[in-house]
């Protein structure tokens, strides 16, 4: 059963992220991955409907940030360009990869596309697992991108403590790279969100690494380390992306917004959990400053 939330919607000023599931599947299976069931049927995806729902959201909220996933949004190039093609340079972009290189397509024409998107590529996020579950390209491909990279990493359940120092050395060694650590988001509540005195994979990266504070959001926080001089962040966030709040002055409850998708099928929902979004509703929405701030600084 689908739940439609009847409240007004509040967002931070800029506008909700819209994250944008690409209409063509990866060829991985991490096991963290909840997006694989969306991709074993096809039918009903469609390149023009997503064109046409980043254009509303931009219509909306021209400074809100865009985010590809999938999938793996780089396993069609031109399909990518067409998307990305409908966003304006008002918006920050940012694309979510394990940044393949296969038979069909070179890593020249990896680069090549990122170079011709210099422009409106804000960052690309590219996955490297302690555990490996997918075929890698080449670190050396990380050093040529034309654009800023990001490495992410998911430490999920046992994964191996005694990795992390020759995990975090392998990157160093790459000019511009950073380390995000993620926790396995789906087991993430607000209960254990901002928890510091249970949380494994904290206190490793507190042994490894120096620590240099906190910050967060109702939604999400990150602990932020300095490796041997490579910045290093560990994220939680929770698994859903709307908070339901009454405000004390106006008396008035708000579904605060924090993602919007763009789904396969170019239906927008307002959450991770397959909650529609009121695009009309939508185009009344409240501003509010971002809550993200710094919680705890260490010197």
């Amino acid at each position: 059963m689908v739940m439609i939330m009847k409240h007004p919607y509040k967002t931070r000023q800029g506008g909700a992220t819209v994250t944008i599931f690409v209409p063509y599947d990866c060829k991985n299976h991490c096991p963290f991955c909840i997006n694989k069931e969306e991709y074993a049927d096809l039918r009903g995806f469609s390149l023009e409907k997503i064109c046409e729902s980043i254009r509303r959201m931009d219509a909306i909220t021209p400074e809100c940030d865009f985010v590809f996933t999938g999938g793996e949004p780089l396993a069609d190039l031109a399909s990518l360009q067409i998307m990305l093609d409908q966003i304006p340079t008002t918006h920050k972009v940012y694309i979510n990869t394990t940044l393949p290189v296969s038979e069909s397509q070179s890593e020249e024409e990896v680069l090549a596309f990122a170079a011709r998107n210099r422009g409106k590529i804000t960052c690309i996020n590219i996955s490297r697992h302690m555990q490996r579950y997918v075929v890698e390209s080449n670190d050396s491909l990380l050093a040529r991108l034309p654009v800023p990279f990001r490495v992410n990493c998911v430490l999920y359940r046992n994964y191996p403590a005694e990795g992390l120092v020759p995990y975090l050395e392998r990157f160093r060694k790459i000019p511009g790279a950073s380390i995000q650590f993620r926790f396995d988001y789906t087991a993430t509540t607000p209960e254990n969100l901002y928890d510091e005195e249970h949380d494994r994979i904290l206190h490793d990266l507190k042994r490894i690494a120096v620590y240099t504070g906190l910050d967060g959001c109702r939604m999400r926080c990150g602990f932020h380390f300095n490796y041997r001089g490579m910045e290093l962040t560990y994220h939680k966030t929770l698994p859903y992306s709307t908070i339901v709040e009454t405000d004390p002055v106006s008396g008035t409850t708000f579904d605060i917004l924090y993602d919007i998708l763009i789904k396969q099928t170019g239906e927008i929902h307002s959450d991770w959990t397959g909650v529609p979004l009121d695009v009309e509703a939508y185009e009344k929405v409240v501003f509010e400053p971002y809550d993200l701030r710094w919680l705890v600084k260490v010197a």
